[in-house]
């Protein structure tokens, strides 16, 4: 695991057996609050939504939807899934807060250092509940609002990118829900229109992808 510092300033870490990055190599902030926050929470209506992330990594998109929801006001209950989470050392190198807010690095420290398995409160707004387990195996509650799909790319892990598992996340999401995803693949939105998805293709994070997609449970 590398560490290596992205186009705006942020860091992302380097996984060589893959030949994959956690984040953009052109921007991992910027990434991650345009794909996730700005076209994911903050397109949804739901006064208090339940989040589900799909691919925990470094917390970065964890601790940016901390920070929206106290800037907000708005509670929100977060559950991520992590199969391989990452070492406190690595957390922090990464040091998100020095860049996105000043101050914040407690808050950010205690999303990697809560229990897993349980409901944590990280403010009277967040709360966290974290699962330690492999994606492909886990069957999901229903009662999401939000789903931020964040894996790696098809062509790394394509176990990650099958139609059963949109099939499935489709499911558990309220109606009126929306999944959000850095990848634009056809092959990825013919799978989400085939789960029931309504599809859209949207403009990428300034300097990086061209177009994402954001796919809406009707």
């Amino acid at each position: 695991m590398e560490l290596e510092k992205t186009a705006d300033g942020s860091y992302t870490l380097y996984v060589p057996e893959l030949d994959e990055h956690y984040h953009s190599v052109k921007g991992a902030l910027t990434e991650s609050q345009h794909i996730f926050i700005d076209m994911g929470l903050k397109h949804s209506s739901v006064p208090h939504p339940r989040i589900l992330e799909i691919g925990l990594g470094t917390g970065l998109n964890c601790f940016l939807t901390f920070l929206e929801a106290e800037k907000a006001g708005r509670k929100i209950h977060y559950t991520g899934i992590e199969r391989y989470p990452l070492d406190m050392g690595t957390i922090r190198k990464l040091d998100y807060p020095a860049i996105v807010n000043q101050g914040s690095e407690e808050q950010y420290f205690a999303i990697h250092e809560a229990p897993w398995e349980m409901d944590a409160a990280l403010s009277s707004l967040f709360t966290l509940h974290k699962i330690e387990g492999d994606f492909t195996c886990f069957t999901f509650e229903k009662g999401y609002d939000i789903i931020y799909f964040d894996a790696f790319a098809p062509e790394k892990q394509p176990e990650m990118w099958e139609q059963k598992f949109f099939d499935h996340l489709y499911e558990v999401l309220n109606e009126g829900g929306i999944l959000t995803t850095y990848c634009a693949k056809g092959v990825v939105r013919r799978m989400l229109q085939s789960a029931g998805f309504e599809v859209e293709r949207l403009p990428g994070p300034p300097g990086g992808k061209r177009e994402i997609l954001r796919a809406t449970k009707k």
